[in-house]
């Protein structure tokens, strides 16, 4: 069933890769003792949907990917959430939140998209 080079080739993980950096990125500007738990909490979760797919794809063939897929879904979720409560507390513009939650939201698509189609070959096989 591996027909990708890595995990990297995912385009899953991609967009949670590119959701983690800009995590960190909105932490280093707009971090401020009040936020602290929220800005934490965003970046436990952004990294958190990023390694559970790799992990997960070290278990390709095995039931263990579809369940880190879902660990990975529910980490995208909770990141679009801290987002939306970043950008409604006005600790973030919309300007600079809008865009991550969008490939939060692309995100959860494709880990989704990827977590069906592992799950129905593993039913089959």
């Amino acid at each position: 069933m591996r027909c990708m080079r890595d995990h990297t080739s995912l385009l899953a993980w991609q967009e949670a890769e590119a959701v983690a950096i800009s995590a960190v990125r909105l932490s280093r500007t707009y971090w401020r003792p009040s936020a602290r738990a929220i800005f934490d909490q965003l970046l436990r979760a952004s990294v958190s949907a990023q390694v559970n797919i790799a992990e997960g794809y070290a278990w390709t063939d095995s039931p263990t990917f579809p369940r880190h897929l879902q660990i990975a879904n529910g980490s995208a979720v909770e990141c679009g959430d801290l987002l939306r409560l970043l950008e409604r507390t006005g600790l973030v513009p919309p300007t600079e939140s809008a865009p991550v939650s969008g490939r939060c939201s692309r995100c959860q698509r494709l880990v989704l998209g990827l977590y069906h189609r592992l799950a129905g070959k593993l039913e089959a096989g």
